[in-house]
C-alpha cells in the first residue's frame, strides 16, 4: 500500500499516541465510514493543515525559471556527451519547470528539437520547432530551428518515398491468421461468473480454457503513475546517477495513460503533471486534474492511495455517488451473503451487473473498516479529512462533479443569484467517498508492471525485469481469488488506442451508466491461461507472493496482514501436507529413514550443497543452534550463520561485479565472477537461485566483449537454476532462452538458435500472446537464419 510520507505517517501516529482513550475508543467502536470521516473531521485540527504546508514545501511542483535553466544545462552536457535520449528527457523536465511564454520554454524546446533530431524523430523534433518560434525564441538563432526545419522534412519526404518504393499490392489487405482483431473488453465466453458465501464472487471455467487462451481483458477505473522510481540504465546513464540526477517514471510516461515519451506535453499550472499528448491532457483536466493541480505538492504528501481514491472519486461525480449510495438502489445487494474480501472473488457484491467498467463495481468492493487495524484506520481518516478541509477552502468543485447543473464557463457552480452556491453537502459526499476507496484499495488495489531493460542501449543482448509503475483499480480482475500458484498470466499495456469510445465493449460487462466513456484510460490488462483450465476450475491469480520466490509461511504472512485471510491454496495446501507426512514417517521410520527418503526434494528445495562431500543440505529440526546438516552418510553439520555468510560472500561480489560492467569494466567483472564462482560450487548447486544469477551475469560480461560463445555456455547454465525455481513453463524460463537466442544468433550459431527458438516461441505464446514484441524479433531471427 503506497502510504503518506513518512513525515505525515510519524505526526498522526503521535496524535493517534496522544488522543484520550475515551475519543480513542469511541474511534475504534465506529462501524460505518460515514460515521468514521465525520467524527474524524472533529478531530482534525489547522495543525494537521500546517504541518502538511510544511512537509509540501520540500515537494514543491511549482513552474520555476531557474530550475527550467539548469534542466536545460543538465541537457547540454548530455548532448555533449551524445546521449540524446537523457538529453530529450532533461530537455522536458525543463519544458515542465518553465513558466509559460518564457524564453526559457522556447530554449528548451529548441534544444529539444536537436535532441529528437539526431534520434531521428524528425515529426516531433518539427512541433518542437514550432513551440520554440510561437514562445519567443530569440530571433537572431532562429535560422538555426529552420536550417532543421529543412532537414527534417527532407528526411520525412526521403522516409515517405521509400515507403512508396516498398509498396506492395499485399499489403494493401493485411489480414491473415496472425492479424489481431479488435480488442474486446470483458470476460470470454469459456469463463462465468459464480457465487459462494465462502468465496463470495468469483471467475470458474464454464467450458475448456485452453493454455495461452485470452480469458479477459480489463481497464483500469482510474490509475496513479508511481513517482521517484529508480533511474533506468542506458536512458539517463551513469553520469547522470553520479551527479545525483535520477529521472524516474513520472519524467517518462504519460500521467494518463502510463505511455513512454521523450517528449511531453507539460500541464501548464504545475510542473510535475505531463502527458503523452494534448488530447491525453485535456482529458486528464476535465477528469481529475483540475482539482489535483491546485493542490500541488500536498498529494505527494498523502500518497499514492490518497490519489488514487480521490481520483476514483471525481471521476464517479455526485450522481454516480448518490445513486451507489441510494438504499433503494443498492437493495439487491442485500438478498444475499455479502462477499468476504478480495480474495473472496475480488469483494464484490452479488449483483451481476455490477462488473465493468462502472463506478458501482468500484463502490461495492469491500473496505473492511473493521479488519484494518485502528492506526491504519486512523492515518487514512486523518488524511482524508486533512484533503477535505485543504478543498473546502479552495472554493467549489468544476461544474462537472454535479452532473444535475448546467456547466459553467469559470467551472464553478452557483446559485439562483449568480453567487457561489453552498457545496458542503456535496463536498462532504467526496470526503465520505475518498475514505471509503482508500480504504477499499488496501486489498483491492492491483499493480501495473512493465519490462523495463536494465542493460545500456548499446548491448547486443538485452536484459530486462519487471518494474511497478503504477496503481489502479481493475473492476472485472478483482473478480479473481489469489493463488499462490496461479493458472492465469497478466500482462499490461499501456497507450490512447485501446477502444476509447466503449464501442468494442463486450457484453460481458456492466449495463450502461451515466459515465462518460470517451475519457477511458488507455492502460490495458491481459488475463491469459497460463495453463489447461478445465470445466468448473477456479480461475485463479497471484496477488504478489508466488510459491515460487517466497516460503509458504512467509507467503501466508504476508496475505494474512494485507489481505486478512489465511491462504489455503494448492500450493502453501501440499507444503503443509508434505510437511504433516514427514513429522507422521519420522515418528515411524526415525530420523535416519526421513533423511534418506527427502535427498532429492531437500537438493530442489535449498539448492545447498554439504562442503564435504557435495551431498544435500537439509534444514534441521533436532538442534536450534546447528541449521543444517549433510542428508548424505557424511552428517556434516553447518551453522545456519556459516551458511548465511557464505551468502551474503557471493551475493556482495555478484553486486560489485554487475557494478563494474556499468561502468564498462567487463574484464575485471569477469575475473571476479569466476573466483565467486569457484567459491559458490563448493556451497551451491546448479539449480540455487545464485548460481542462475552468478550465470547470468558472466553471460553478459562475456557478451559485452563479444564472446558469444562462452556467453551462450554460461547462460544455458542460468536456465538450469531459472527452470528448477520458477518451472518449465515460467514466463522466466521464457526471457532467459529469448536471451539465449539472442547470443546464438549474435554468435552465428544457426542450429542452437534454431533449436531454441520454438521452445521461445511456445512460453512466450503462453503468457504474453502471438504478438508481443518479443515475438516478432524472435520470427525477424528465424526467418534471417533460414534465408
Amino acid at each position: 500500500m503506497d502510504l503518506p510520507c513518512v513525515q505525515w505517517q510519524d505526526h498522526v501516529a503521535q496524535k493517534w499516541t496522544g488522543l484520550d482513550p475515551e475519543l480513542k475508543e469511541h474511534f475504534i467502536s465506529l462501524l460505518e465510514i460515514d460515521d468514521v470521516f465525520k467524527y474524524t473531521l472533529t478531530l482534525t485540527t489547522p495543525d494537521d493543515l500546517d504541518f502538511v504546508q510544511s512537509v509540501s514545501a520540500g515537494y514543491s511542483v511549482q513552474k520555476d525559471t531557474e530550475q527550467a535553466a539548469k534542466c536545460r544545462e543538465r541537457g547540454n552536457s548530455s548532448f555533449k556527451s551524445r546521449d540524446y535520449t537523457a538529453a530529450a528527457l532533461h530537455y522536458s523536465q525543463g519544458i515542465c519547470c518553465a513558466p509559460q511564454s518564457s524564453e526559457q520554454l522556447s530554449l528548451c524546446f529548441a534544444n529539444r528539437s536537436a535532441a529528437l533530431y539526431h534520434l531521428q524523430h524528425y515529426q516531433e523534433s518539427l512541433d518542437d520547432i514550432d513551440k520554440a518560434l510561437k514562445n519567443g525564441y530569440p530571433s537572431h538563432l532562429s535560422h538555426k530551428l529552420e536550417d532543421r526545419r529543412t532537414q527534417c522534412l527532407k528526411h520525412l519526404s526521403a522516409s515517405l518515398k521509400a515507403k512508396e518504393d516498398h509498396h506492395s499490392p499485399a499489403s494493401k489487405n493485411p489480414k491473415g491468421p496472425d492479424k489481431e482483431g479488435p480488442l474486446t473488453f470483458g470476460i470470454c465466453p469459456q469463463a462465468a461468473v459464480g457465487f459462494s458465501p465462502e468465496k463470495g464472487r468469483h471467475l470458474v471455467a464454464a467450458e475448456r480454457i485452453a493454455a495461452g487462451e485470452v480469458i479477459l481483458n480489463d481497464r483500469p477505473y482510474s490509475c496513479v503513475l508511481i513517482p521517484g522510481m529508480e533511474e533506468v540504465k542506458g536512458m539517463g546513464g551513469r553520469q547522470d546517477t553520479e551527479r545525483g540526477v535520477l529521472l524516474g517514471m513520472e519524467h517518462r510516461r504519460c500521467h494518463r495513460c502510463l505511455t513512454e515519451t521523450l517528449c511531453p506535453v507539460p500541464c501548464e499550472g504545475c510542473s510535475y503533471s505531463r502527458y503523452c499528448s494534448a488530447s491525453c491532457q485535456r482529458d486528464a483536466w476535465e477528469e481529475h486534474h483540475r482539482w489535483e493541480c491546485p493542490l500541488g505538492a500536498d498529494l505527494m504528501v498523502m500518497g499514492v492511495m490518497l490519489q488514487l481514491a480521490l481520483r476514483v472519486t471525481m471521476k464517479a461525480g455526485l450522481k454516480n455517488i448518490q445513486m451507489a449510495r441510494d438504499p433503494i438502489r443498492d437493495k439487491h445487494t442485500k438478498s444475499e451473503p455479502s462477499c468476504l474480501s478480495r480474495e473472496s472473488g475480488g469483494s464484490y457484491a452479488s449483483h451481476a451487473s455490477y462488473y465493468g467498467d462502472s463506478y458501482l463495481s468500484v463502490f461495492h468492493l469491500l473496505h473492511h473498516l473493521k479488519r484494518h487495524s485502528p492506526p491504519l484506520r486512523f492515518l487514512c481518516a486523518v488524511t482524508v479529512a486533512t484533503l477535505y478541509l485543504k478543498l473546502s477552502k479552495a472554493g467549489p468543485p468544476p461544474a462537472s462533479w454535479d452532473l444535475s447543473r448546467p456547466s459553467k464557463g469559470n467551472n464553478q457552480s452557483t446559485d439562483e443569484e449568480g453567487g457561489i452556491a453552498d457545496w458542503s453537502s456535496e463536498l462532504w459526499l467526496m470526503g465520505s467517498a475518498v475514505l471509503r476507496h482508500i480504504l477499499q484499495l488496501r486489498c483491492n488495489a492491483q499493480a501495473i508492471v512493465m519490462l523495463q531493460d536494465t542493460g545500456a542501449t548499446t548491448m547486443a543482448v538485452q536484459s530486462s525485469r519487471e518494474i511497478r509503475i503504477a496503481t489502479a483499480i481493475f473492476p472485472t480482475v478483482s473478480l479473481l481469488n489469489h493463488s499462490c500458484c496461479p493458472n492465469t498470466s497478466l500482462v499490461f499495456s499501456t497507450g490512447t488506442g485501446a477502444d476509447p469510445s466503449g464501442s468494442d465493449v463486450s457484453a460481458d460487462l456492466s449495463e450502461s451508466v451515466s459515465e462518460d466513456r470517451s475519457t477511458a484510460c488507455g492502460v490495458t490488462v491481459t488475463v491469459r491461461a497460463a495453463k489447461v483450465i478445465t470445466p468448473g476450475q477456479e480461475i485463479l491469480h497471484c496477488y504478489g507472493p508466488h510459491s515460487s520466490r517466497m516460503a509458504t509461511q512467509e507467503r501466508q504472512r504476508l496475505l494474512q496482514d494485507q489481505y486478512y485471510f489465511l491462504c489455503q491454496c494448492e500450493a502453501c495446501t501440499q507444503q503443509q501436507q508434505q510437511e504433516e507426512e514427514e513429522e507422521e514417517e519420522e515418528e515411524k521410520e526415525g530420523t535416519q529413514g526421513r533423511q534418506q527418503r527427502s535427498d532429492a526434494g531437500n537438493l530442489h528445495k535449498s539448492g545447498l550443497l554439504c562442503c564435504k562431500c557435495k551431498g544435500p543440505l537439509r534444514k534441521s529440526s533436532e538442534d536450534r543452534g546447528i541449521e543444517f546438516i549433510c542428508s548424505q552418510t557424511c552428517g556434516h553439520r553447518m551453522p545456519s550463520s556459516e551458511v548465511s555468510h557464505s551468502l551474503q560472500g557471493i551475493r556482495v561480489a555478484l553486486e560489485e561485479a554487475v557494478d563494474l560492467m556499468e561502468r564498462e569494466r567487463p574484464d575485471e567483472a569477469l575475473r571476479l565472477l569466476r573466483r565467486t564462482q569457484c567459491q559458490s560450487g563448493l556451497i551451491l548447486a546448479e539449480t540455487h537461485p545464485l548460481q542462475g544469477e552468478l550465470a547470468d551475469a558472466t553471460a553478459r560480461a562475456y557478451a559485452t566483449m563479444g564472446d558469444w560463445d562462452n556467453a551462450a555456455s554460461h547462460l544455458e547454465r542460468s536456465t538450469v537454476a531459472i527452470g528448477s525455481q520458477y518451472g518449465e513453463d515460467s514466463i522466466e524460463l521464457g526471457r532467459q532462452l529469448f536471451k539465449l537466442a539472442q547470443l546464438h544468433f549474435n554468435g552465428g550459431a544457426r542450429g542452437p538458435a534454431l533449436s531454441v527458438i520454438p521452445k521461445v516461441r511456445r512460453l512466450l505464446c503462453l503468457h504474453c500472446g502471438p504478438h508481443c514484441h518479443e515475438l516478432q524479433e524472435m520470427q525477424a531471427m528465424e526467418n534471417c537464419l533460414r534465408g
